[in-house]
């Protein structure tokens, strides 16, 4: 690996990725669509060390000028529209990021040639509701909502690259990423996060008993690496792969779990009654697949890693959400 092109480079796990990257001695260029003020990347300095092209993951001549003029040999291709509800409220715009950004970008690899590693991002909501769980990367993908349907085009459309053209490339189904430096201030860690350390209560709209599998982005940026890997020796082509802690949290255990790392008293503030229109109950993963074909095993549990994200705020005071009112 030489040369990487990563798309979503300003979001959570983007910036962690490509810190990892540089440390390593790689070639990290980063697709910028829009200014990211509170993006990790740029607040720790990354993005200095990164050559930046703009433009949108929906410019497919970009794409290819990108992956032709920097001779680009891997892609983590992270960039989406990631907030559900934003995707209930305008879908088409989603549909235009997750699903014809990939097709573009995957098109884009295979007429280059050079490219020898793609990892695509798609998502553990893919699977959509089911009684049986954890989920299991044999499990059929049957989404509902706008969000969980594109990310479920996005695999299938990344997989028949591998079974059609050879494009050696793996999709990630990862669990709920967390930790410093999430430019999405609307998610639940980095909102509850602000609010600790405010020593204000900590918002909740639904009624906090809905659960989910959480990871930490270190560990996510771990896996990422561990699969790009794989690709190499032959063992994840065509192939999708879960990652989280293997356990669900609900809502209200992951907000007192932030209280407690931040030191504060404070009790949440329960503003609504089941779960949200257009998300799922309860969601979590098996990830023994990848742990054989890799080795690859989450290293942080969830109270440490909320210990670390609190920290990464308290030293990076300007991402943290200082409106009085945030749901």
């Amino acid at each position: 690996m030489r040369n990487a092109f990563v798309t979503g480079a300003y979001g959570l796990l983007g910036g962690w990725l490509c810190k990892a990257l540089l440390d390593a001695g790689v070639r990290v260029v980063v697709l910028k669509r829009d200014e990211v003020p509170l993006s990790g990347l740029r607040l720790e300095g990354t993005e200095a060390r990164c050559a930046v092209v703009h433009g949108s993951v929906t410019d497919g001549e970009l794409m290819s000028r990108v992956l032709t003029e920097y001779e680009v040999d891997t892609v983590f291709h992270l960039a989406a529209q990631t907030i559900v509800g934003a995707a209930n409220r305008s879908p088409i715009s989603t549909f235009e990021t997750n699903v014809r950004g990939t097709w573009l970008l995957l098109e884009a690899c295979r007429t280059d040639g050079r490219v020898q590693r793609v990892v695509v991002a798609a998502s553990d909501k893919a699977y959509g509701p089911s009684d049986a769980l954890p989920y299991r990367e044999d499990f059929a993908l049957q989404p509902r909502y706008p969000y969980d349907a594109s990310k479920a085009a996005a695999d299938l459309i990344a997989r028949s690259y591998w079974h059609t053209y050879g494009l050696p490339v793996a999709i990630t189904r990862f669990a709920n990423l967390y930790g410093g430096g999430d430019p999405n201030t609307s998610r639940l860690i980095p909102e509850t996060v602000s609010a600790a350390l405010a020593g204000r209560p900590p918002v909740i709209r639904s009624d906090g008993s809905a659960e989910r599998d959480y990871l930490y982005v270190e560990d996510a940026v771990q896996a990422y690496l561990a699969i790009a890997r794989a690709l190499d020796e032959g063992r994840a082509r065509g192939e999708a792969f879960n990652a989280g802690s293997g356990r669900p949290w609900s809502v209200r255990e992951v907000v007192e779990l932030v209280c407690e790392a931040a030191g504060t008293r404070v009790e949440p503030d329960i503003r609504g009654t089941g779960t949200p229109a257009g998300e799922l109950d309860r969601q979590y993963i098996d990830g023994s697949k990848l742990r054989e074909a890799t080795g690859w095993a989450p290293a942080v549990d969830l109270r440490d890693g909320l210990v670390r994200t609190v920290e990464w705020y308290r030293g990076h005071p300007e991402a943290l959400i200082r409106l009085p009112e945030l749901r």
